[in-house]
């Protein structure tokens, strides 16, 4: 849009500040010359295109960026040559816009094409302002026009981002959520107002944790709020209220988005459902406590039956003990072993081979010291490998107990648990007990015992070493023979 005066333009530079009244009425107290000079050297040395017009709109002077962009000479842009210029598409809907600005003597902004001087066309924002007299007549208009395209592009990028975002998060299965860095809730996808039923916009800000049951509110927000605080990941469970009024359990989970400093700017989160999965959950633990209560039923049975069975036998007495000592044994790997929730994990720890070896010695500790010391890796285990392991130590103990180191009170036992790689080892090591001159001339059921539940049921193997200060047994074996998980975490 386009030249100082109503004569062809020589020059852009040539062609400014002819007219002696807007200099006297801008700056009546200057010098034209220099402020002549002044404003052309600024105007070229801005990084938009700039241009003057007259009071009716006809325009007599571009700033050199307006040249060097368009390609185009003086004489082709003054009065109303500046079309040439414009996408003609959009040309009707500008000539408008700026004869209503110039009719209503008002400032005027509108964001259009302009073509190149490489013939490509490129968005750009222009905003024009008038300049009046001291009669208030519009003596000048000024215009400036900035190229948007890289802001164009990237509000589109965004835009589309966002759509991306939309449609990704509304198809998903579950509740889609996200949050500025302080918690503040601004999103939510269509799930969730599917699920909640309540109207949208409702539960931005603070207003989500009402929708939770009343006892979870202050867990969740607690919960919550640690994770702003030190950007943990969030997760936890809690009763939401759903559309037909019912509060079901939900899975909640929030991850931090970081920049490249690590700075959080953006928190995103689920719900889940796991109403079903946790009443199917406490079903299946009530379950599991029943059989287990039935088990330990069965073994009181059993050693039931064999007391009395001792009682009238006189040649069972001897190995009587034995037995209900493997039969308690079992019990006690069995409670240890089986599946457990929160409310029924046993009080001696959790199902790891630690754990499982302080239960089965615990009665042969000593109350002045630690006379049992158990030290080294951790690994987990379950029922398969709790059974055998419960009674290869039974025997031991047992057998350490008659003859061995805890048979005296000043004996010791250090059991170590290493484990390299997929293999692990149990070294047994007795000490301060009786002196030890060999092995023994003959082998119990217990001895064989043992090795069938190392070698055969657990596929590994058993060595004795009877040293004078005490017996060592090696014991070594699969870690995946104890536990069903191929990846077995480590607890060093």
């Amino acid at each position: 849009m386009a030249g100082l005066s109503d004569r062809p333009a020589r020059s852009h530079a040539q062609t400014y500040w002819r007219d002696p009244i807007t200099i006297a009425q801008l700056d009546p107290d200057g010098d034209p010359a220099q402020r002549e000079s002044e404003f052309v050297h600024f105007a070229d040395c801005l990084p938009a295109l700039c241009w003057m017009a007259r009071g009716d709109g006809y325009i007599f002077w571009y700033n050199a960026r307006w040249y060097d962009y368009t390609g185009t000479r003086p004489d082709q842009m003054e009065g109303w040559g500046w079309q040439i210029a414009h996408d003609p598409d959009h040309l009707p809907d500008v000539m408008a816009e700026w004869t209503a600005a110039i009719d209503a003597g008002e400032p005027f902004e509108m964001t259009f094409p302009l073509r190149g001087a490489d013939g490509v066309f490129r968005p750009f924002l222009t905003r024009v302002v008038p300049v009046r007299g001291p009669s208030g007549t519009i003596m000048r208009w000024f215009g400036i026009n900035t190229e948007v395209g890289a802001q164009f592009a990237a509000e589109q990028a965004l835009r589309n981002s966002e759509a991306k975002f939309a449609v990704l998060t509304d198809a998903m299965p579950q509740m889609v959520w996200s949050t500025l860095p302080d918690g503040f809730h601004d999103y939510y996808n269509a799930q969730w107002y599917a699920y909640t039923g309540v109207p949208e916009g409702s539960t931005d800000g603070e207003g989500w944790n009402g929708m939770f049951h009343p006892e979870d509110q202050e867990r969740a927000w607690a919960r919550w709020r640690q994770s702003l605080e030190t950007g943990e990941p969030y997760e936890i469970e809690y009763r939401l209220r759903h559309r037909s009024g019912e509060y079901r359990w939900v899975l909640g989970r929030a991850l931090p988005v970081r920049d490249r400093d690590g700075m959080i700017n953006r928190w995103i989160g689920t719900c889940t459902d796991i109403h079903e999965t946790k009443l199917a959950a406490e079903h299946n633990e009530l379950l599991n406590r029943e059989l287990s209560h039935r088990i330990k039923n069965i073994f009181a049975v059993i050693s039931g039956l064999i007391s009395i069975t001792g009682r009238q036998a006189a040649e069972l007495r001897p190995v009587m003990a034995e037995l209900l000592g493997r039969i308690a044994a079992l019990g006690r790997a069995h409670e240890f072993a089986r599946p457990h929730s929160p409310h029924s994990a046993p009080a001696f720890g959790q199902s790891h081979l630690h754990g499982l070896l302080s239960e089965l010695l615990n009665p042969y500790r000593s109350g002045e010291g630690d006379r049992v010391v158990i030290s080294g890796d951790d690994v987990a285990i379950d029922d398969r490998g709790a059974t055998p392991i419960a009674l290869v130590i039974h025997e031991l103990a047992t057998n350490s107990a008659k003859y061995g180191s805890l048979s005296t009170p000043e004996g010791r036992l250090a059991i170590t648990v290493a484990r390299s790689g997929d293999m692990l080892t149990i070294d047994w090591r007795e000490s301060g007990g009786p002196a030890v001159t060999g092995p023994p001339i003959r082998t119990g059921f217990g001895t064989h015992l043992a090795e069938l539940s190392v070698g055969r049921q657990l596929g590994g193997a058993i060595t004795r070493d009877w040293q004078p200060e005490g017996l060592h047994v090696t014991i070594t074996l699969a870690v995946t023979s104890i536990y069903r998980s191929a990846e077995v975490p480590v607890d060093a």
